[in-house]
């Protein structure tokens, strides 16, 4: 039977690499053929938290090294079910290469500064145009194929690429697909559990300092294909509700901290400033261009003696150098820069609903009248969601357990009978609001309170900003 291929293989054609978070890493000649080119190299030049690092110092690990760390996920989860299900399931070699290259492969398209790139900067400069780094990916894959000459089968490949289109935006794409679990393991459309998150949920979480109390080998161990889905053991439902609260947890402190949005801002405003001289946007559908666009293109911009750049230049500039407007910092994190962060809200629950993105008029038509008339371009308003990957509701009502590897049911667990110190809602809307001038900061800040009180009656802000805040921006302004 296929599922009893040999699957041993001469360590003389393996390349052994260490990573920092799963130890010893085998990668096989298909997989070399892949990564020694320029255009999986290039991964190297991408941070896999973008401008993060400008926050969390240490957060300045790549997609190179993630991308080796999905593959290497993905083979032991592949495997893994290979030992205990392979004959029954009918898993042969061609399931374990395609599931282990997806994973090598699956952010082969992604652009510069992480997300950012695809959902703020192209957002700006081409409105309508659905572009995602997984199509990217697809395209990118194709491309290094026939430039490489790599010696592929033709439905290895498809498979290959079918697994990385496998997300929630794709899933109809592979509505019903032979061996359908297999789908489940890099890009998982249908619970949102898969090696993709274990590897950057821990990756980041050691990068950043902050530890990560997630221990996907549980969930690894423990996993169970039932009528072609992955499936858990009930015992580990809180493994999995960990999972998804790290998940959380790392875009609200991390992913979405209120400085790293700041800079990315400011950073967005370089890229559109540039885009017009530099084409940064014209290679988005030609692979044979976009692989040449990485972090880097900040310091092509900046070390530009071009004329038309000096606005961009100017604006890295007060990037590099924080502005010195002023210094706010915690026991953590210290930083400076241009834009000023006055205050955030979270949007109350009953109001998520019908709830549209506060703007910059939203917040100056709340003025009342002062010294000073704030205009739209004072204000910088953005919007934050954050939830559990199932909108509002439970990821754990999206997934499917079983008691005991002699049972032979699957089932969902009810949310209200886990805990009742688990949450009732799984999503948040944080609205942010900054000031692009120092001296400004007490009349947004102001102007903002009093946007709650007309909306929603009362003040939801966690505090006020700080008196000494509001002064100090303005006399730092005055000491210039």
């Amino acid at each position: 039977m296929a599922a009893m291929e040999n699957d041993f293989q001469d360590r003389r054609n393996l390349k052994l690499v260490h990573d920092n978070v799963h130890g010893i890493v085998y990668l096989e000649p298909l997989s070399l053929n892949f990564i020694d080119t320029e255009q999986f190299q290039r991964l190297r030049d991408l941070k896999q938290l973008g401008l993060t690092s400008m926050v969390y110092p240490g957060a300045v690990h790549s997609r190179f090294e993630h991308s080796l760390g999905v593959y290497w996920l993905a083979g032991e989860a592949i495997n893994k079910i290979k030992t205990y299900q392979g004959e029954e399931l009918g898993i042969d070699s061609f399931d374990v290469r395609t599931v282990k290259l997806a994973g090598l492969l699956h952010d082969i398209g992604h652009g510069p500064f992480s997300h950012m790139f695809e959902s703020a900067f192209l957002p700006r400069v081409h409105s309508g145009d659905k572009w995602s780094h997984e199509d990217m990916s697809v395209k990118m894959i194709d491309y290094i194929v026939d430039e490489h000459h790599i010696d592929i089968d033709s439905e290895e490949l498809k498979r290959v690429k079918d697994l990385i289109l496998a997300s929630s935006k794709h899933v109809a794409q592979n509505a019903a697909p032979e061996k359908r679990f297999l789908y489940d393991i890099v890009a998982n459309g249908r619970t949102g559990i898969d090696v993709d998150k274990f590897d950057y949920i821990e990756r980041d979480s050691r990068a950043c300092g902050i530890g990560c109390n997630f221990h996907f080998e549980r969930l690894m161990e423990t996993m169970r294909v039932m009528e072609d889905e992955i499936c858990y053991r009930a015992s580990e439902y809180l493994t999995i509700n960990k999972l998804f609260m790290t998940r959380a947890n790392l875009h609200r402190t991390v992913y979405t901290h209120a400085k790293v949005k700041a800079i990315e801002l400011m950073a967005v405003d370089v890229l559109c400033k540039a885009n017009a001289e530099l084409g940064i946007a014209d290679s988005i559908h030609k692979p044979s261009e976009f692989w040449k666009l990485d972090d880097s293109i900040l310091k092509k911009i900046e070390t530009s003696d071009n004329p038309e750049l000096k606005e961009a230049k100017d604006l890295i500039l007060r990037i590099r150098r924080r502005d010195l407007y002023q210094i706010r910092g915690n026991p953590i994190v210290t930083t400076l820069f241009a834009l000023q962060f006055c205050n955030e809200l979270t949007v109350p629950k009953d109001r998520l609903h019908n709830f549209n993105d506060i703007t910059a008029k939203d917040i100056i038509c709340s003025q009342k009248a002062g010294n000073v008339t704030l205009q739209e371009e004072d204000v910088v308003v953005i919007t934050v969601k954050i939830d559990w990957t199932n909108d509002r509701n439970s990821p754990l009502e999206r997934v499917h357990f079983f008691n005991d590897y002699e049972s032979t049911d699957k089932f969902r667990i009810q949310v209200d009978r886990v805990s009742h110190l688990l949450p009732a809602f799984y999503q948040d809307k944080i609205v942010r609001v900054y000031s692009k001038k120092p001296n400004l900061v007490a009349a947004v800040a102001d102007a903002f309170e009093n946007y709650q009180l007309k909306t929603y009656g009362r003040i939801v802000q966690v505090h006020s900003t700080p008196e000494k805040k509001k002064k100090r921006t303005a006399r730092s302004l005055a000491l210039q």
